[in-house]
């Protein structure tokens, strides 16, 4: 009977704990059973269903697992079919890619010198002056120089007509407008004449084209007149032939030209004494025209004395001829030492100031001399204070020392042919009263002895 309760209770506790909702606890074994009962035919139920649900899920899950093996049949099979398009596919691109390479052969090494010489074309190009004309060419270089892949036809062909086209105006004059940058700074659109790769000019001028910034620059100092009285008409000319002066150098040689000095800069480089001899040079060539001058006067004088019987004033022939007819003793020594006297009288006044010029002639030269040894001495004081790293230190010197000595014998040398040309002259006009004066004396001379012959 124990037993029974026990396990009755027991029952009754596992009842209450399967069935939490149950409030109340049965009062009697019977209440207990019949309350067992319904739960058990509500746990029955309960089972039904979630077995008819399990069996529903379980068919769902079929349907799926059906489904997705479809689904794999067919990705497998599509991935056989991909699997063979690319093994396909990539045997046609082996195929294709030795076909081309076969192909393309020397087209390879064709595209690699375009390549290079768009390179070399393009460096050319921009440095031309003609550059301004055609702006657009540099893309076109740039990107055949710079390009990884094959050029294609088009841009080949473009390329061959940017040379042709180069060639057509290298040898052509053209106008077109440009931007030209003056000495001030100032900048102005003008009408530059490009004559083909060699020289541009502007407003009258020479100009150079500067690659970097793409303008034309007016040059410091333009060429002397004899290169520029030609660029006028060369710019007005149109369609006509006019003369020009060019550098064949684009532009070298005439940078150089105009940076040479001038006469008055070699003069300046002369410092002083380069001036102290070109006033000597010119006071030597003044008393030279005056000496010559009036040795002209004095010789057109004697030359009309020498047609006249009648003695003429003011000159030396006629002093002599006077010095004859006055004389009236029957002494021939007499006679000599007044004519002499003439002649030794009128002879230093014939030769006044022609030493002076033979002076200045012999002096130039010295002070030469004496700029080149100044000159030298700056020189070597430079070469003592600053080593001889920068010849522009001693260039100041050298050209002093050489400018001196070329100007005493520019001086020198016209100097000498002066005073051998006033020299000579003053001399035949000496010698022309010394020849009338013995005339004179051999007539005096034969008159005596007429008239002892008579007595």
């Amino acid at each position: 009977m124990n037993a029974f309760k026990s396990l009755a209770a027991a029952f009754t506790a596992g009842l209450l704990l399967a069935s939490p909702a149950q409030a109340e606890t049965p009062a009697s074994l019977a209440e207990l059973l019949k309350s067992v009962k319904a739960n058990s035919i509500v746990e029955s139920q309960e089972s039904k269903d979630r077995e008819a649900a399990f069996r529903a899920d379980r068919n769902q899950q079929a349907a799926l697992l059906k489904q997705a093996k479809a689904e794999l049949k067919a990705e497998t099979e599509r991935g056989d079919q991909l699997k063979a398009s690319f093994d396909n596919n990539d045997k046609q691109l082996t195929e294709l890619t030795e076909t081309l390479r076969q192909r393309s052969g020397t087209l390879g090494e064709m595209f690699g010198v375009v390549r290079q010489y768009a390179g070399e074309f393009k460096g050319l190009f921009a440095a031309s002056q003609n550059a301004v004309q055609f702006p657009e060419r540099d893309t076109l270089l740039t990107k055949l120089a710079e390009s990884k892949e094959l050029p294609s036809t088009q841009e080949l062909e473009a390329f061959w007509h940017t040379i042709l086209q180069q060639v057509v105006v290298s040898g052509d004059t053209t106008t077109t407008a440009a931007t030209v940058v003056y000495g001030e700074g100032k900048e102005a659109v003008r009408d530059v004449t490009l004559v083909g790769e060699f020289n541009a000019i502007a407003d009258g001028k020479y100009v150079t084209y500067v690659p970097q910034t793409g303008k034309f620059e007016e040059l410091s100092r333009q060429p002397n007149n004899n290169i520029m009285r030609n660029v006028p008409g060369f710019e007005q000319a149109g369609n006509s032939y006019e003369p020009l002066f060019i550098d064949p150098s684009r532009g070298v040689i005439l940078s150089l030209l105009v940076q040479s000095p001038t006469v008055q800069e070699r003069v300046d480089q002369g410092g002083i004494v380069g001036y102290v001899i070109l006033g000597m040079g010119a006071l030597g060539a003044v008393i030279a025209l005056f000496c010559f001058l009036r040795l002209a006067i004095i010789g057109s004088k004697m030359r009309k004395q020498a047609k006249s019987e009648q003695v003429l004033k003011g000159n030396p022939l006629g002093e002599i001829m006077a010095a004859y007819l006055g004389h009236n003793s029957d002494n021939l020594e007499d006679l000599e030492a007044k004519l002499d006297e003439v002649i030794l009288r009128n002879a230093p006044r014939i030769e006044r100031f022609v030493g002076s010029i033979k002076l200045f002639a012999s002096v130039a030269p010295l002070l030469g001399l004496l700029g080149t040894v100044m000159g030298m001495i700056g020189t070597f004081q430079a070469i003592t204070l600053f080593g001889t790293g920068d010849p522009k230190l001693m260039a100041g010197g050298i050209s002093e020392a050489l400018v001196t000595t070329m100007l005493g014998l520019v001086v020198a040398i016209p100097l000498l042919f002066f005073y051998t040309l006033v020299h000579s002259k003053s001399r035949r006009l000496v010698q022309t009263l010394e020849e009338q004066s013995a005339g004179f004396i051999a007539r005096y001379q034969e008159k005596l002895h007429a008239d002892n012959a008579d007595k």
